[in-house]
């Protein structure tokens, strides 16, 4: 298989989920530091499919393979017996509330939106390039275009879907279809480490959110038993409640790494 045809394959899209709402392109919003990061997609996209012509056969898409990013304060290692399952593009919001009668009040973190994009093989076999799929989907808005059912601008599959159950647990469902069912888990917070001080900010400016080690609870299906928030765009609140709504969302991406098995 060419590394062209592998890159096509894992960038397809398939649509099973109608929330949150497809990233569509938001011109209107366009700014030079947006369309320098297109262009270093598609540069760097370009190259990968031209370096394919010189190759004798395509990488394997082994997941054994795949190296989780590493933050400057790093997260707890993966449980000694877990093996990766799973990556995923996450895209979709950071929610919070604000107390209007306290305009200096810090907004609350009130759980999260999001949809999950099969990105394993990408992980697995170009890390540069799965590095800047967050990135560059957030220089895409949510719409409720339903022209537009795909994580623009590289078509991945949807593989799950990301919601809170109640305010602490966050709940990964990636049983996404008939075909693939690769269990579902609701997590608690076991650690997190603030972003590195170079990730890529938000659409409004925002500091990207923490990175984060999630531990599962009781009813995790599929082996399912450790998930990772790491390379996170954008996401954070304001820092007080001056000028904002009693409830409000905040658009992110990031990468979910799902690890299964038996912890020792």
């Amino acid at each position: 298989m060419q590394l062209s045809t592998l890159l096509l394959s894992a960038l397809s899209v398939t649509v099973v989920y109608a929330a949150p709402a497809f990233p569509d392109l938001n011109v209107a919003a366009a700014s030079p530091e947006g369309i320098e990061t297109m262009t270093e997609y598609f540069t760097m996209l370009a190259q990968k499919v031209q370096q394919s012509r010189l190759m004798a056969a395509a990488p394997v898409c082994d997941l054994s393979k795949a190296v989780m990013p590493e933050a400057p304060v790093p997260l707890p290692p993966v449980s000694a017996g877990l093996t990766l399952k799973h990556v995923a593009i996450g895209r979709g919001t950071q929610n919070y509330t604000c107390d209007l009668k306290n305009a200096t009040a810090i907004p609350v973190a009130n759980g999260a939106v999001a949809t999950l994009f099969n990105a394993s093989c990408i992980a697995a076999t170009y890390p540069d390039l799965a590095k800047m799929l967050g990135r560059v989907s957030l220089q895409f808005s949510l719409t409720q275009s339903e022209a537009s059912k795909k994580l623009a601008p590289s078509n991945l599959i949807i593989s799950g879907k990301h919601y809170f159950t109640n305010a602490t647990t966050p709940f990964f469902d990636l049983d996404s279809s008939p075909e693939q069912q690769l269990g579902g888990v609701p997590c608690a917070k076991d650690a997190g480490t603030p972003a590195p001080a170079d990730a890529p900010v938000g659409q409004l400016g925002e500091p990207a959110v923490p990175w984060l080690k999630l531990k599962a609870r009781v009813g995790a299906t599929g082996g399912l038993q450790e998930v990772y928030r790491v390379e996170t765009v954008g996401g954070s609140a304001p820092a007080t409640c001056k000028g904002m709504p009693a409830t409000f969302e905040i658009q992110y991406a990031t990468q979910y790494w799902f690890f299964e098995g038996t912890p020792q």
